[in-house]
């Protein structure tokens, strides 16, 4: 089980950050897990420090079946009915030959490991002891470390690592290297640099942010792609990158890498014929290669990295940029191990699988009602069936709960006008200019105004779309919930969500409970693609015929990737409001000047505290 240092390894390109953390860690006598998707780095970065270092590596692999006695070793059966229970007897597993050799462990897919084997490591990471039945006590060596490896967001096989052992080790989370350092580790690995090169990493990376993708390719896909491209073209005898040729070799170099989304029914291969005709379109000519200078910044390591950097002959979704801006989150479904990574409060409010502690999420939401929002929004999404059930039903209480806190009818509805006869207040300067001279005046030169119920017909058009997870996902369903509770005879509201395509969740005119409502709403498969335009009009269909103004709120970031310019679309439409969820700049912009050409406001929206006021203030029809 002992793998000594290669005398030739392959380099580590980019990772400062990590490797001078994990350096400084080894050094300070402290064990470690490195967290990431495959293909991050994680053991090339170990091996390069370890050499650094003049430290021997021990590898162990991680899975179901390593028990405590093939992690520390055990006595030989033959040798002890030979010689008994002698120290001679004993074989040394790989824990105990890292420990007597101040040697590094590295123990890979650590979250896969039983809890009954790591238990066995408490006592090693704490007092650097172990002991043994009938061998005695065993000491390690000072330069003996624990070095860790797992992937939080594989959900199959895996399991939470328990508080005792987390709380003994530090933690550094590698994510996918830029656009630029995949190129660079690419060419390294196949001696070929160029247009191939270029085009197998845009596509790999590609299927990192495809919204029906649980799990993209690592670069160890663009470089086999690579490989399969160089191949395949040398036995055709072709001399310059084929479209028919590409698709092969990335069927056969990225299917087998990618994970489908739970509930998804399409094969890999769908996937990847829709990411190859975006990067290269049938009957196009072969993309040219990235201008130089032009590179992503890094990836937040969640596995959703950038795609090919902008300005290259290889395109890119804006979808996809708007992804990473908002963290790199997709609607697709989380393990219970990548929902741990994103909420310390997930053991209190979910403390096993399939189970929620709606206690702990009221106890979160009275102290931080957006974490427990964000939470709540995300296990909607959980991989587990259980847990996903759950916590749909029990959203749909809370977010109308939330929803309806300080519900009242909004100032606004009504305005002041001609009063009918002797109704309301006398207006004496239209009377003065009404009169004949005679007195007293006859009824009808006195004038009168009068609060009358404003008539006006509003849609609320909800973003669900794949940047719309966690807290903006949760914003759209309590603003959906609000806008149902807020109608009445004088308003009666209609909700849509949109993403490519545009469902209408309740109709003018019709009531739902808010329950309802808010369940299809995070039931909706969202896309990446976000066509504001279809929403505004299909929102204006609903609002044809209408009385009075007519009125829609658009929830969204505002950056519209398919149907155009959404100005253009505002026929039918007297308002439009844009609230504009977890706004960046720009967001912020892009709001700013759709709420202009549509005759409203526009409002950041960055906490549920600031979702209320925006809301109620769009309701009533400000300007």
């Amino acid at each position: 089980m002992t793998r000594c240092n290669p005398p030739v390894m392959p380099p580590v390109v980019g990772l400062r950050r990590e490797r001078e953390v994990l350096t400084v860690a080894l050094e300070a006598g402290r064990h470690v897990v490195l967290e990431g998707p495959p293909g991050t780095g994680k053991s090339t970065l170990l091996r390069h420090i370890a050499r650094d270092l003049g430290t021997q590596v021990v590898f162990v692999e991680g899975n179901a079946e390593l028990t405590p006695a093939r992690l520390i070793g055990q006595y030989d059966p033959a040798q002890v009915l030979a010689e008994g229970y002698v120290a001679a007897s004993f074989t040394d597993g790989p824990l105990l030959q890292a420990m007597r050799a101040g040697a590094l462990l590295y123990l890979e897919e650590f979250n896969r490991v039983p809890e009954e084997t790591l238990n066995v490591l408490i006592t090693v990471l704490t007092e650097g002891e172990i002991a043994v039945p009938r061998l005695g006590l065993v000491m390690a060596d000072p330069g003996f470390r624990l070095i860790a490896a797992m992937n939080p967001f594989d959900a199959i096989g895996t399991a939470r690592v328990s508080h005792a052992i987390a709380d003994r080790i530090c933690r550094v989370v590698l994510g996918y290297q830029d656009a630029a350092a995949e190129r660079r580790i690419t060419t390294v690995q196949t001696g070929r640099e160029g247009l191939e090169v270029e085009f197998a990493v845009a596509l790999t990376r590609s299927t990192r942010e495809h919204p029906d993708v649980r799990m993209g390719s690592s670069v160890r896909g663009a470089i086999d792609l690579v490989l399969l491209l160089a191949g395949l073209a040398r036995l055709r005898g072709e001399d310059k990158l084929e479209r028919e040729t590409a698709r092969d070799a990335v069927h056969a170099a990225l299917s087998g890498r990618i994970r489908i989304a739970d509930g998804c029914d399409r094969p890999p291969e769908s996937v990847l014929d829709e990411l190859l005709d975006r990067i290269w379109p049938p009957d196009a000519p072969a993309p040219e290669p990235a201008v130089p200078g032009h590179e992503q910044p890094q990836s937040d390591g969640r596995g959703k990295a950038d795609g090919p950097p902008p300005g290259a002959g290889l395109q890119q979704s804006r979808s996809s940029l708007r992804r990473d801006r908002q963290g790199g989150s997709t609607r697709r479904t989380m393990s219970r191990a990548e929902l741990a990574s994103q909420h310390p409060s997930l053991p209190e409010v979910s403390p096993q699988p399939g189970v929620t502690d709606e206690n702990a999420l009221a106890e979160l939401l009275a102290a931080d009602p957006d974490a427990a929002a964000r939470l709540l929004a995300d296990l909607t999404r959980a991989s587990d069936p259980q847990l996903r059930a759950a916590a749909r039903r029990l959203a749909a209480r809370v977010f109308v709960q939330l929803a309806a806190v300080g519900q009242h009818k909004s100032r606004g509805v009504r305005r002041i006008g001609p009063g009918r006869g002797d109704d309301g207040d006398l207006d004496l300067e239209q009377t003065i200019g009404r009169m004949s001279g005679t007195w007293p005046p006859a009824s009808d030169e006195i004038a009168t105004r009068a609060w009358r119920a404003r008539q006006r017909s509003v849609v609320l058009a909800v973003d669900c779309s794949g940047s719309m997870s966690g807290l903006a996902l949760a914003m759209a369903a309590i603003a959906a919930a609000g806008v149902v509770l807020a109608g009445d005879s004088r308003l009666e509201p209609a909700v849509l969500a949109f993403s490519g395509a545009v469902t209408l969740l309740q109709q003018r005119g019709a009531r739902r409970p808010p329950q309802d409502v808010i369940t299809e709403l995070i039931a909706l498969r969202a896309h990446g693609r976000t066509d504001i335009a279809a929403a505004l009009r299909a929102a204006a269909t609903q609002l044809a015929g209408s009385p009075g103004d007519r009125e829609v709120i658009l929830l969204s970031d505002c950056l519209a990737t398919a149907g155009g310019d959404p100005a253009a679309a505002l026929a039918g439409i007297d308002r439009l409001h844009v609230l504009m969820p977890l706004p960046t700049p720009e967001s912020i912009a892009a709001g700013v000047e759709l709420a202009r050409a549509g005759g409203g406001f526009s409002q950041p929206v960055s906490s549920l505290a600031d979702l209320g006021p925006a809301l109620t203030r769009a309701l009533a029809g400000a300007r």
